[in-house]
């Protein structure tokens, strides 16, 4: 049988101290018991490509950033735990780091750890069921 694969989803807002997005992600994967290597990267919106702090985790973890369309993003709102009219307003869909960590997981994925929040940012992680 294959080991499970998962898929961390963060959000930031602009200008999030990389240290904070870094506390929350590591918090999310050991609160799972999931190591690092058991991820298949960083998810998160195409607005946040160029953040600092997602390239900072993205780096400190060696896992690819991969970000989607708000309109991609917004395809996953039936699935999500945590939607968010203010995240919507701001963004363009009504979650971020649980709508990325879902779009990595494909359709049979599903969430392990809901919206997780810290000050400036949110972490979500998700299982692909293959």
């Amino acid at each position: 049988m294959a080991q499970p694969v998962y898929a961390l989803g963060l959000g930031c807002e602009r200008g999030c101290e990389p240290l904070e997005l870094l506390k929350l992600a590591t918090k999310v994967l050991t609160d799972a018991g999931i190591a690092a290597s058991d991820l298949t990267g960083i998810y998160s919106i195409d607005q946040r490509r160029h953040e600092p702090a997602m390239i900072a985790v993205s780096e400190k973890l060696a896992l690819p950033l991969v970000c989607y369309s708000a309109a991609v993003l917004e395809k996953q709102t039936p699935r999500l735990l945590n939607p968010s009219k203010a995240v919507f307003a701001l963004v363009g869909c009504h979650g971020v780091a649980e709508a990325a960590a879902l779009s990595a997981a494909g359709l049979r994925g599903s969430l392990v750890a809901g919206k997780t929040k810290s000050a400036h940012a949110t972490a979500a992680l998700a299982i692909t069921k293959r």
